[in-house]
């Protein structure tokens, strides 16, 4: 086999806030439990320090956490390439987070691009919840959400969709849809070292 062929598969899912690309990033890697996964969570790549933005009608001044510039996207590339270069690389990386198809250097190293589809008012009601059992106020989530979220989506988030190979459900999640990406993965994969251990989180990887 090919060194060509024997690198990692890499899997890239995006979608809107809270639309649940971690939940599928997971579902895949505990799917996959038996060959050698690493996930790559864009959002521990955030700056430290993030640009800001005025609000379009608010005149409000965010600091922003929904644009390209909001993540060292330069240092997650050096890193997946890395990965990909290893001696022993993993099987599979998985790489998620808002700006995974939107970004010409992630998505050109890519072999699947998925993209998460959930309307507008239920990603709301999402965050809402999650952020609300984080501490954070109704109000301010969803002056937030109003004032910055929702322009950034439309800018950045929502035409990289057009780049997805599959637009999945994520209101619905449909079993069907999650066995069809898992076969497809399963048949594309390279084979394991010898040396390789099997389901590995990379420490990039953060939960929802």
């Amino acid at each position: 086999m090919s060194a060509e062929r024997a690198k990692p598969l890499v899997i890239g899912i995006a979608g809107g806030s809270a639309s649940g690309k971690t939940t599928l990033a997971k579902r895949l890697a505990d799917s996959l439990s038996d060959l050698r996964v690493e996930v790559f969570a864009m959002d521990r790549y955030f700056r430290p320090v993030k640009p800001q933005m005025v609000a379009p009608f608010t005149r409000i001044v965010y600091e922003d956490h929904n644009s390209p510039d909001s993540f060292d996207l330069a240092q997650l590339v050096h890193d997946l390439d890395e990965r990909l270069a290893a001696p022993t690389p993993p099987q599979i990386i998985i790489v998620e987070g808002l700006m995974t198809l939107q970004d010409d250097a992630i998505r050109s190293r890519l072999d699947l691009r998925l993209f998460i589809d959930v309307q507008s008012d239920e990603r709301i009601v999402r965050r809402l919840k999650r952020n609300m059992a984080r501490g954070m106020d109704m109000d301010e989530i969803a002056t937030f959400y109003l004032d910055s979220v929702r322009y950034r989506h439309q800018e950045y988030v929502e035409p990289s969709r057009w780049h997805a190979d599959l637009v999945l459900n994520g209101s619905q999640p449909s079993e069907t849809a999650l066995q069809l990406v898992l076969e497809w993965i399963r048949h594309h994969a390279p084979p394991a070292h010898a040396d390789g251990d099997s389901y590995n989180v990379n420490p990039h990887y953060a939960g929802e």
